[in-house]
């Protein structure tokens, strides 16, 4: 399509030569660089440019996708979040969607269909590896190149999904390819919600017709949510395979690589006879019923055979040929809903909850949580009021300097706090109002531990390391030592650091006399669990690549004792019950250039303090992000994309799952009197989640001054007593345990 009068002729340096389209979100051109490459260029809309929070949240998922590789997708070559008119480029891959070759040339024959599965599905494999659910996987957003198909459009429509957006009626998806959970609550999507969105992609290019089509959005909304898809004249196994994909339970739908391997098992090429029906049930009550009689397969998509048990051999008619048997459970399809009446309720519910889904996001920021707070009254430091305070202290210019990430460190009712750009600070938790700073503008300082009068700082200078000693009362410094890295810790005896080499660790008073050193062991790093000194140590190779030692130390003397060798990567997630427990990452070489919220752990591990045994605890299922031990019996895993998961401390069995929504959490603190677990994120909101069920209480919005620096660190959160303290970018704020919505009797 031409331009129009109005559009642009370039953005971000890239002439801009036709209209692609346009959407919720923005409108696409074609634009070609200086070079000559051609890119798509999506420019948002100018309504969406005073929105701060679509801006961080823009921000955060160009982030996010431009690691997804381009394999199947088209990935992210430039973008400016924050120029005027926000704008990205992909590259551009010529080719019609999916939609216009249905449209043209009608359904894709069997190879076609194999083929396209499997580019979709290792497309959506790499978009949730970087934390990122697409939300609206249609025929729309699949470009059908020469070389297979190619996901458009991932994550981005994630910006747009906030409260203000909602409210004002925009549906973040396509009814017809959404599922359940995106229109019931979009908050709750996860991974699975893709899966869903696949099999009614699957069944559309099988057919040309998809498995909720109805004349409005509400309707078709109302097909998702309570009706079972129209899979007729889909053939089999297709059939069996997208029934399963659209299970309304997330929990029952197969995973990416289950659905790799089925398609992967079906032959290439070769007509299959007809097989044998999955479904033999009647329609009776509590059964399964059948939707009706398999159309033909199309030429070259092979149709399988069964067992009782639900299993699919596919095989081809080649003389010799083997034939590999793909499970495919056959997938619950219960009656439809009887009565007028109910109908209309419900589709009247549906359309509610598509016209004005921010509604139910409102309800739940007021949710004030009382119920768990019954019978405790509120511990806060006399006078506390909410309060943001911003850190920066000197020019702008000091925030591009390298540092640790910023943080607090609670003692009484102070904080201690330091960060990227500003200065170690003492707060007054009540009010904000900073106490004192420590050095000056441009040091990398970050408090780790308080303890008899000294906040320890971990402290950088042109590449060197060293720790030093702050008076808690004056904040001058006592003394400071030389350090190999940032990694010391405070134990009950004082300071412990390792020497960076063979020769162990040191331990230091609180005036700076050294107290000991231990025997040479190996390249160390310490640990303080309890405040009882240990140390993980590698014989040889690099850490992170080779087993590892963990060694208790006497805290009088050093005397260092074998405990355990643990797998590669293996991270300590402090103390349950007495006993050190560890989180086993799938595979050491999983650990190369991914950060915490990414990683994937298998296993829990217990390691008996007295005799060193490892008592391995298989998790349900291999757990993508950063673990934290709460208390003594929870660890949760909280990825990038807001998902946080909780398993049992004791045995390794999942207790719940939430998709909070909330990209970039912190890690999570206990709050043990109220039975509850806080984050915050990068935008400074600050999320309450019910510990025994994962329920959401209540969350606040976003923090209006960040300073620049809220995309750099992951942001972090403690408690003073009762008192909820975060820091997103260069702002400390304060939150009361009853949320944003009330206000907590002093105590």
């Amino acid at each position: 399509m031409p331009l129009r009068d109005g559009d642009p002729e370039s953005v971000g340096g890239y002439a801009l030569l036709d209209r692609i389209g346009a959407g919720g979100m923005g409108t696409v051109f074609l634009g070609r660089s200086a070079a000559g490459r051609r890119v798509a260029v999506k420019l948002v809309h100018p309504q969406l440019c005073e929105d701060e929070e679509f801006r961080a949240r823009f921000r955060q998922e160009i982030a996010a996708v431009r690691r997804v590789s381009g394999a199947f997708t088209a990935p992210v070559v430039d973008a400016d979040p924050d120029a005027e008119q926000p704008w990205m480029a992909t590259l551009y891959v010529p080719g019609r969607s999916l939609a216009e070759w249905v449209n043209r040339d009608g359904p894709l024959p069997g190879p076609e269909l194999r083929i396209l599965a499997l580019g979709l599905i290792e497309a959506l494999r790499e978009i949730h590896r970087v934390g990122v659910v697409h939300r609206d996987l249609k025929p729309g957003n699949v470009l059908m190149a020469e070389d297979g198909p190619r996901v458009i459009d991932f994550g981005i429509s994630r910006a747009a999904d906030n409260q203000q957006l909602t409210v004002t009626g925009r549906v973040i998806g396509t009814p017809p390819f959404m599922s359940p959970e995106q229109l019931r609550s979009p908050r709750d999507v996860t991974s699975a919600s893709d899966v869903f969105s696949l099999g009614s992609l699957l069944a559309y290019a099988a057919t040309g017709n998809g498995p909720f089509d109805a004349d409005t959005p509400y309707m078709a909304g109302y097909q998702v949510m309570y009706e079972p898809p129209a899979l007729d004249g889909v053939p089999r196994p297709l059939r069996d395979i997208a029934a399963r994909c659209l299970d309304k339970d997330p929990a029952a739908r197969p995973g990416l690589t289950e659905l790799h391997d089925w398609f992967r098992a079906l032959p290439e090429t070769g007509p299959v006879g007809v097989g044998t029906d999955l479904i033999t049930a009647a329609e009776e009550p509590g059964r399964p019923r059948d939707p009706g009689p398999a159309a033909p397969a199309p030429q070259g998509f092979p149709d399988v055979t069964t067992d009782a048990d639900a299993v699919l051999t596919a095989g081809s008619t080649a003389p010799g040929d083997v034939t590999t048997p793909v499970r495919v459970p056959v997938a619950d399809r219960r009656p439809r809903g009887k009565g007028r009446a109910r109908r209309l309720r419900l589709l009247i519910a549906v359309a509610t909850a598509i016209a004005v889904s921010g509604v139910g996001l409102a309800a739940v920021n007021a949710f004030d949580g009382d119920g768990r707070s019954a019978g405790h009254t509120a511990s806060l430091p006399a006078g506390w009021r909410p309060w943001q305070t911003p850190l920066r202290f000197g020019s702008a210019s000091d925030a591009t300097m390298d540092s640790g990430p910023p943080g607090c460190v609670p003692a009484g009712n102070v904080l201690y706090c330091g960060g990227k750009g500003f200065t170690v600070a003492k707060v007054d938790a009540a009010t904000g109002h900073v106490i004192w700073r420590s050095g000056d503008s441009v040091q990398n300082a970050t408090p780790y531990g308080v303890r008899d009068g000294i906040v320890y700082v971990a402290e950088q200078s042109q590449g060197e390391f060293r720790t030093a000693a702050v008076d808690t009362a004056t904040g001058k410094r006592r003394w400071a030592r030389e350090t190999p890295n940032d990694d010391s810790v405070v134990f009950s005896g004082g300071l412990l650091t390792s020497t960076g080499d063979i020769q162990g660790f040191r331990a230091y008073d609180r005036s700076g006399r050294k107290l000991w050193q231990s025997p040479k062991a190996a390249f160390c790093e310490p640990l303080a669990l309890a405040g009882v000194p240990y140390g993980e140590c590698t014989i040889a190779g690099e850490p992170g690549h080779v087993p590892v030692t963990l060694l208790r130390l006497d805290p009088a003397d050093g005397t260092a004792r074998r405990l355990a060798t643990l797998p590669i990567g293996a991270k300590n997630l402090g103390l349950s019950r007495g006993e050190p427990v560890y989180a086993q990452p799938a595979a050491a070489a999983n650990q190369d250039g991914e950060i915490d919220s990414e990683r994937q752990y298998t296993t829990l591990l217990r390691v008996d303090p007295r005799t060193g045994a490892v008592r391995p605890l298989p998790l349900p299922r291999t757990l993508r992000g950063a673990p934290a031990l709460l208390g003594d019996d929870i660890v949760v895993f909280a990825q990038t994309n807001g998902t946080v998961t909780a398993v049992s401390a004791t045995d390794g069995k999942q207790l719940w799952q939430r998709a909070t929504g909330m990209e970039g959490l912190s890690q999570p603190v206990l709050s043990a009197a109220y039975g509850r677990i806080y984050f915050t994120n990068r935008i400074g909101r600050v999320l309450a989640l019910e510990l025994s069920t994962g329920t959401e209480l209540w969350r606040t919005s976003a923090v209006d001054i960040l300073g620049d620096a809220s995309q750099d660190w992951v942001p972090s959160l403690t408690l003073v007593r009762d008192e909820i303290v975060a820091m997103a970018g260069n702002t400390l704020f304060s939150v009361g345990p009853q949320g944003p919505e009330k206000r907590t009797a002093e105590n």
